[in-house]
């Protein structure tokens, strides 16, 4: 069985939990998560994989980019990612990446550019379940009308990573 390595991040705007399976991040999820006990439960089940406390060269390659982050010194982050999703959740994740550094783009507005212009409740369900946050930039999907929508960090969380991103 494969092992699933976790430890926590303190970043600015509320904890984060890291993991990395196979030299690859596949978790970057907020403590306060609501659904963090699903995300667990889905990353173990579909990495055939069990959670393990410590630190990887991942995680702590991980844990330095977002100190450079939060420090305004970057804007990308490059770590390598492992999704553990349907195919679906993969496609939303892997064009979440293709939002540019402190831009915002609405849910119907995304779900247009991926193809799928009649899907954007489809897109926000795979987007709320992204478990890579800030790596996958699921905070810069917002509503129609520019408003912030659900954030698994809470509003606040998505308010200073927008906010952050904008003031680089």
């Amino acid at each position: 069985m494969k092992h699933i390595f976790v430890n926590q991040y303190n970043s600015p705007c509320g904890d984060l939990l890291l993991g990395s399976c196979d030299g690859q991040l596949c978790l970057c999820d907020w403590i306060v998560e609501r659904h963090s006990e699903c995300v667990e439960r889905r990353l173990r089940w579909l990495l055939v994989a069990d959670w393990v406390e410590g630190e990887t060269d991942v995680t702590r390659e991980a844990a330095k980019q977002l100190d450079e982050y939060f420090a305004r010194k970057r804007e990308a982050l490059d770590v390598p990612v492992l999704f553990a999703g349907t195919d679906f959740q993969k496609r939303v994740w892997n064009s979440l990446l293709e939002i540019p550094y402190g831009m915002t783009i609405s849910y119907g507005e995304f779900a247009r550019k991926m193809g799928v212009p009649r899907s954007a409740r489809a897109v926000a369900n795979a987007n709320g379940a992204n478990a890579i946050s800030i790596f996958v930039p699921c905070h810069r999907v917002v509503g129609s009308d520019g408003s912030l929508t659900g954030y698994g960090g809470g509003l606040d969380a998505k308010k200073y990573l927008l906010d952050l991103e904008r003031r680089f």
